[in-house]
Formats: C-alpha cells, sequence, structure tokens
C-alpha cells in the first residue's frame, strides 16, 4: 500500500454522523448547512477526495469555487493530503475561475487575449475619462453603482432604478462599458458577468462546460451575489437537464456581506431553485464553549429569516460569557485593557490570545491610545493592503503595458511616472491618434506604444523627447522577457531602469526606503513564474484576483492583541475575544430594520462566535460622537441575549437588573483591584466592599477639591473652580491659565490629570 493509500485508509473514520452523511451523499443537490466552528472546510476536502477515490469521479471534471485566494489554496491542498489525483482538480475562487474562462473564451467575450483586470481605483480613472462631466465625487458613486449592477448581472441596457441613483446611471454605464472594452481588459464585476453572458450567448461554450464539469461545488455559499448564483445555475446546466451533481456549503447565520452584493436569499431559497436538495446540517462545532454559543444561539434565533440549526459544543460548558457596562468609551478601553493586562499577569496565555472587535474602524482610535499608553502591544488587521500602495501600483501598471499595450489606465499611470515631460493634454493627443472608430460607433485602441513612438513628431520638444526615451525603455525592456529566466529578473530590471526605484526613494528618507523595500517584496514574489508572456499574465492573475493582503499575513509575528472590525474576523477564531460598542446607533448602526437589521444581527453572531474559550462584551453610557457626548442605549441584541451573560457595571434604565449583576471599578491598574482570580484562573467580580462603582463620590471629594492647582497634558496648568456630585458622578470644572474651562469626571479621567501641591 502506497503511503498515501495509507493515510486515506481511515479518512471517513474521522468524521461525525452529519459530516459524513455529507461526504457520501450522492445524486440530488445538497445543501450542507455547516454552522460555525463545525469543520466544513474537512467536509469539502474529504468530499472531493471521496468523489474521486470511491465514485471514481474523473479530477479534471470536479469544479470547486471560494471566494478567498486563501481558503482556495487551503481546500486544495487539504484535498491532495488526502488523494493525490485531487491536484487535478479545478479548485479555485470565483473571480480565478472567471479568469480561467474568459482567457479561454477571450474572444466571446470581446477582450483582449491577453487581458488585465482593473481594481475599483483604475474603474474611477477610466470612468472619469468616460464621462469627463463628472466630479470626482461623482465618479466614486457612479463607479459603485456599476460594480453593484454587474454584481445582479445587469448591464447598462436593463433597469437600474432600484439603485435610486441620483444620476443617470443607465447612460454613464454605457459610456464607462465602451471605454472598458475599447481598453480590451475586464474589471472584477466582468470576472462573473462574462462567463454568464458568454454562455447565454453562446450554446456550444455552454456544452463544453457541462460536458467538461460533472461536478460543482461552492464554498461559502451564503455569500454569493446574484450574479454568482446565475454563474452556478449555467455551470451546471439545471435549467436545461444537464446531468451535474451540485454541492453547496454556507451557513445563513454568517451572511454578512450585504454591502458588497451577497444576497443570503442565495442560500434561503437554494432549494427552491435547485429541485429536490438534500439539506444537512452540521450543528457539532469544534471551537467554542457551550455557555458562548448559548449567548450566540439567543441572538440569530431572532432572526426570521434563517433555515435553522441548533450548536451543539464538543467541548464543554466553559465559563459564562461577560457582559459589562460602562460610563464612556475612556472606561470602555481602560477595562480592556486592564482584563488584558491582569490576565497576562496572572501567567494566562499571551497577548496574542486577545482580540478586540468593533463595528467600525473609527471605534479602534480610543483602544490604541490606551494600549499605547499601557505599552500592550497591538496590531489592527485589515488596515493595510499591499496591493493599493502607489509604489506597486506603478510597478504592476508597467507589467500590465507590457501584458496588453492597448491598456489605457496602465499607460496613463505610468507613462509620466518619472516625470518625462508628457501631461495630461499630451497624453490625450496620443489617446485620440491611437482611437479607431468602427461602422458601429464602438472604440477600441491601436498599441499605444506604437502610437507615441509616431506621435512623438507632432509634439513639443521636451515631449518628444520623453515620448521617444518611453518607447525606447518599452522596447528594451520587453526585449529582456525570456523564459529561460525567472520573471522576478524581469520585473527587477523593470523597476531599476524606469527609475521607479529612485523615484520613490526620493519621496521621503524614511518612507522612500520603505516604499523600495515593498518594490523589492513584489519582485520577490515573482520567482516561482518563468519570464514568458504565460508567466507574466499568470504573475498578474494572481496578483489582480487577491489584491489585498491575507489577514493573517498582516498581523505581526510578535505577541500581539488584535485589533480588528467584526467583518473582518470572519473566518477567524481566538482563545479569548472582547466585542465592544454594543449600543444603538454603533452596533447596531442607526436606523437599521427588516432585514438590514437581520443581517446585523447576524454580524453580532460572528463575532461571538469567533471565542474559543472566552468572551466579553461591553456597552458605553455616552460616546463622543459627531464632536458632542451623546448618551446610549444599549443595542437590543444585548436584550435579546441577557441571560446567557454575567453582567457586570450599573446597567441603564430599563435593562432588567439579574442576580449574578455586581458593581464594578473602572479605574486603572493602579487604582483599586477590580478583578481577582479563582483558584481555576477565571476572572470572577469581588465583592461590593471591593468593587464599587468607580472610586466613592466621598474619596474623590476628598482628592478633588475647588481651589486645588492641577496640570493637564493637554491643556496646562489650571485651578478647579467648581467640584460637585451629580448622581453616581463626581464632577470637577478646571479654569486654564489660558482662559478656557473644562469638565473632568476624576474617576476615569485622573490619568490626564496631576495634583501640583506647590
Amino acid at each position: 500500500m502506497k503511503k498515501s493509500e495509507e493515510s486515506m485508509a481511515n479518512y471517513l473514520d474521522v468524521l461525525n454522523e452529519e459530516q459524513r452523511a455529507a461526504v457520501v451523499h450522492e445524486g440530488s443537490p445538497l445543501l450542507i448547512l455547516a454552522g460555525a466552528g463545525s469543520g466544513k472546510t474537512r467536509v469539502i476536502t474529504t468530499k472531493i477526495a471521496y468523489l474521486i477515490k470511491e465514485q471514481n469521479v474523473e479530477p479534471w471534471s470536479i469544479l470547486a469555487v471560494t471566494f478567498t485566494k486563501k481558503a482556495a489554496n487551503e481546500m486544495k491542498e487539504r484535498a491532495v493530503a488526502l488523494e493525490e489525483k485531487a491536484a487535478d482538480a479545478q479548485i479555485r475562487t470565483f473571480h480565478s475561475f472567471g479568469s480561467w474562462f474568459l482567457r479561454r473564451y477571450a474572444e466571446a467575450a470581446g477582450l483582449s487575449p491577453s487581458f488585465t483586470v482593473y481594481d475599483d481605483d483604475d474603474m474611477a480613472t477610466l470612468l472619469k475619462k468616460a464621462v469627463p462631466s463628472l466630479s470626482q465625487k461623482e465618479v466614486r458613486a457612479a463607479s459603485r453603482q456599476i460594480a453593484l449592477a454587474k454584481d445582479y448581472c445587469l448591464g447598462p441596457e436593463d433597469d437600474l432604478s432600484f439603485m435610486g441613483s441620483e444620476f443617470d446611471i443607465n447612460s454613464i454605464y454605457s459610456e464607462y462599458q465602451k471605454r472598458l472594452l475599447a481598453t480590451g481588459n475586464a474589471d472584477f464585476g466582468d470576472l462573473i458577468m462574462l462567463p454568464v453572458l458568454v454562455m447565454q450567448k453562446n450554446p456550444e461554450i455552454a456544452d463544453y462546460i457541462h460536458n467538461r464539469f460533472k461536478v460543482i461545488m461552492v464554498d461559502e455559499y451564503q455569500d454569493s451575489n446574484i450574479a454568482q448564483y446565475k454563474l452556478l445555475q449555467m455551470l451546471s446546466g439545471i435549467d436545461s437537464g444537464k446531468d451535474c451533481y451540485v454541492c453547496v456549503v454556507g451557513d445563513d447565520d454568517q451572511s454578512i456581506y450585504h454591502f458588497r452584493g451577497a444576497e443570503v436569499e442565495n442560500i434561503l431559497t437554494f432549494p427552491e431553485k435547485f429541485p429536490g436538495t438534500q439539506i444537512i446540517r452540521l450543528e457539532r462545532n469544534y471551537r467554542s464553549t457551550a455557555k458562548i454559543l448559548e449567548a450566540a444561539e439567543l441572538v440569530v434565533n431572532k432572526n426570521e429569516k434563517r433555515l435553522g440549526k441548533h450548536l451543539v459544543a464538543d467541548k464543554g460548558n466553559g465559563a459564562k460569557p461577560v457582559l459589562t457596562f460602562l460610563p464612556d468609551a475612556s472606561s470602555e478601553a481602560v477595562f480592556c485593557a486592564d482584563l488584558i493586562q491582569k490576565s497576562l499577569s496572572s501567567g494566562q496565555g499571551s497577548y496574542s490570545d486577545w482580540a478586540l472587535l468593533y463595528r467600525t474602524n473609527a471605534q479602534s482610535l480610543a483602544f490604541e491610545k490606551e494600549f499605547i499608553h499601557r505599552k500592550i502591544p497591538y496590531v489592527i488587521v485589515g488596515s493595510l493592503k499591499f496591493y493599493e500602495r502607489e509604489e506597486i501600483k506603478d510597478a504592476l501598471s508597467y507589467l500590465a503595458l507590457f501584458a496588453n499595450p492597448k491598456d489605457e489606465i496602465s499607460f496613463r499611470r505610468i507613462i509620466n511616472k518619472p516625470a518625462r515631460g508628457l501631461g495630461e493634454k499630451t497624453q490625450d493627443k496620443i489617446l485620440e491618434q491611437a482611437a479607431l472608430l468602427s461602422d458601429d460607433g464602438s472604440l477600441s485602441y491601436r498599441n499605444l506604444i506604437e502610437t507615441a513612438k509616431e506621435a512623438s513628431s507632432s509634439l513639443s520638444k521636451k515631449a518628444k523627447e520623453g515620448a521617444e526615451n518611453f518607447v525606447k525603455l518599452y522596447e528594451t525592456l520587453a526585449a529582456y522577457l525570456d523564459k529561460s529566466a525567472p520573471l522576478s529578473k524581469f520585473i527587477e530590471r523593470m523597476i531599476q531602469d524606469s527609475g521607479l526605484d529612485e523615484y520613490h526613494r526620493a519621496g521621503d528618507e524614511i518612507e522612500g526606503t520603505g516604499r523600495v523595500q515593498n518594490l523589492q517584496e513584489l519582485v520577490n514574489s515573482a520567482v516561482v513564474y518563468e519570464g514568458s508572456m504565460e508567466g507574466l499574465l499568470s504573475f498578474l492573475d494572481a496578483i489582480n484576483l487577491d489584491r489585498t493582503l491575507d489577514l493573517q499575513n498582516e498581523s505581526s509575528a510578535e505577541d500581539s492583541v488584535t485589533l480588528i472590525t467584526l467583518h473582518n474576523t470572519k473566518g477567524l477564531e481566538y482563545n479569548k475575544v472582547i466585542i465592544t460598542g454594543l449600543e444603538e446607533g454603533v452596533f447596531p448602526r442607526q436606523d437599521k430594520v427588516g432585514a438590514e437589521l437581520e443581517e446585523e444581527r447576524r454580524l453580532f453572531y460572528v463575532g461571538i462566535t469567533r471565542a474559543r474559550n472566552e468572551l466579553y462584551v461591553t456597552s458605553t453610557g455616552k460616546r463622543l460622537m459627531y464632536g458632542s457626548w451623546q448618551f446610549m442605549r444599549p443595542s437590543p441584541f444585548l436584550k435579546e441575549s441577557s441571560s446567557a451573560f454575567t453582567i457586570l457595571g450599573n446597567k441603564p434604565f430599563g435593562f432588567e437588573q439579574k442576580k449574578n449583576t455586581a458593581p464594578l471599578n473602572f479605574g486603572r491598574s493602579a487604582d483599586a483591584e477590580f478583578w481577582h482570580k479563582s483558584g481555576k484562573g477565571n476572572p470572577v467580580p469581588q465583592s461590593n466592599a471591593q468593587a464599587g462603582y468607580g472610586a466613592s463620590v466621598y474619596e474623590l471629594a476628598e482628592k478633588w477639591k475647588k481651589g486645588m492647582k492641577i496640570y493637564h497634558d493637554d491643556y496646562g496648568y489650571g485651578i478647579i473652580t467648581s467640584a460637585s456630585a451629580n448622581g453616581a458622578e463626581y464632577v470637577i470644572e478646571v479654569t486654564f491659565e489660558g482662559g478656557g474651562k473644562k469638565k473632568f469626571l476624576p474617576a476615569y479621567q485622573a490619568k490626564s490629570l496631576e495634583i501640583i501641591k506647590d
């Protein structure tokens, strides 16, 4: 028996009953409803291996698609580990499959065979050229609407009134599409929509694809949009009675990307759209404790539009999640920092065990300030995008122009970078000379490099010299595109000869050094590609289809707390999770009702189910919003799930008191302790005598008295001109030397105030 066969011997034995049923299922369409942490990737990869090994399905006839390059790579690696022949299966992202399809049927799609893919910035630039009358703000809005139309598989001739656009989006879309076709390139929306249109208009191509792929599997189906549903419909041939096995895997409770075009209805209505569908629910959770799952279920059960399932924890009960009410965002940051530091000081794990989640990026500021002050190492995930950096886009534009010399966007970006005296007006002249107008009125371009060479004689002396130098650079570099050497050598030479390295190094001594290092990293990433046109296209495809850095790769290698938005946590998990900002208007966002409110609730569910062992949730009484303090109401999600939490702090009016409630001190670590550790190391509240609501008003009044001189980090020296108790709060007003007056709550803001005794 071969080694690979030995490893396969018991590959079904590791599955639970539901997982096994999903793997061996055959015949009718299958919907695998996979709850959070239920081992769906194991099921998908095992099913691919099973189809090849046990059902004698040819691997090349299997198509499995997902949404991220990371997920596709992991799926392929794990399938190949179970069955070597799985290496020949098509396991791709949706957009990668679209690119694969369009490379083969470029002519039918109206594309150049060597097309490149325009990202959002390229799309906006092209739209501005197509409709110059649009302002930059309108360009951004129209770009988003065109992208959304393509997500719905709609063209400029279709009814787009549902968007409620403030301008004639159909005509703008039409002008953009004409300009895009003239370049021979595609945008991201085209990678899904064009294969659908090609198969609709070309039955012979559709028949070939139906005969090629006998098994189609879709991962994370709840994140699919209308165009992706239509693509699945066309690929499967379900409407024409083709013999194709369709299996989709997803979780309707984790559909959180409607703002990107995802339609939860795709998974909810799958049994209707694919008659005879069998649903298998994966409900055993291998990630979180039972107490955490109880909170998650209480939240999501309030949604009406769901197929329904009940998660069962494999790892036991665990500690009850903690819900803490805090007076303001500053106290929230202090609480989170204290929680993390006290956990580590007691010897429990590391900083990287912790993840702090929030609804919007703006919420991170208070935590960053507090963590910097405490010297708590942290990393913000999702904030940097490698392929959107200026220097990287410059280099990629050079490469794109070698792939397609009709590429207007890439041509405009780099012909005058570094400066060659070829400004926008000169560029317009070259583009006008390159333009070809057919009898039907459609626009296309000739080779822009050849046109620049021809046009140089009619340009000013400076522009002529710049154009000639650019053409010479292009032709010289093109000669170095040699498949006998790795593509990295070509890119390295291109960066040097074009002057991009010096251009970005000169920009700023510190930032410039980093930019050159980024360019070097781009060179490093091309080592595995051969220096041919085929290698170049493969390299550009790999980049264009995965523009953003993988979330895991953005994280620092050092031991750090993760700060991350709830949307970015999808697919991740952490030992200890804090979800912050559970207030109306923050989470859920303002005026969310109906389907939008249900998606916000699913987002909370996703956040909860990221936690393996410990979960903390915070809500504040007031928050600085739009330049002023606003009193906040607790999120409605908290009332829906409060029975699953241990509740700490003074609950707001209307929030029912529970027996497990304890007051909480929100001071800094140097103040009175508000946690102690039980024998098992779990944090529990101290007694009321030990932990009052902040320091008592009496103690504060003794320390912060009228007439005292103080120093503030930001405002300088001042004197306390009034001091009084306002309910449970003790408020002081300080008049500063500069004449300004400020009010402070010493219980929470003492860190920025210093009493001057002399």
